[in-house]
């Protein structure tokens, strides 16, 4: 686990644009499987976290039709709700950061980590632009 000072501005940064943190396996049971659109976010210390997936998450949010809930676990810190999370995004392997959409409890939109490293926050963007016009 890492210091809770150090990741505290990177769970803000989400929780400031309108996500929940879920932090124990009961809130991702409770979260993930209910009805209409639900985005999960895989948080993580990484560079490529900070420089495009929480930037896109946010700017997805903000321009587009907006899921029903938007939530975050953090890899690295809450092993059990991350390890639950990542569960639901199977078969896809754990990755983090990573964005999964589902829709009434079934995943239908994955971003993993391959595709967010390297890539412009604004093309991640609107990629979920994209599914949350299709899904939500």
């Amino acid at each position: 686990m890492y210091p809770e000072y150090l990741v505290a501005p990177m769970r803000q940064e989400l929780v400031d644009a309108g996500f929940e943190e879920l932090k124990t396996v009961q809130e991702v049971d409770t979260a993930i499987p209910s009805e209409g659109t639900v985005f999960v976010v895989v948080n993580s210390v990484c560079g490529c976290a900070a420089a495009n997936a929480r930037p896109a998450a946010r700017y997805a949010v903000e321009n587009g039709k907006k899921p029903n809930k938007l939530v975050t676990v953090f890899a690295g810190m809450e092993k059990d709700a991350v390890d639950k999370a990542r569960e639901y995004m199977l078969p896809y392997p754990p990755s983090s950061p990573a964005m999964a959409l589902f829709k009434d409890g079934k995943l239908v939109h994955m971003i993993e980590r391959h595709m967010i490293e390297g890539r412009p926050a604004q093309i991640i963007a609107d990629n979920l632009i994209a599914a949350f016009d299709e899904y939500c």
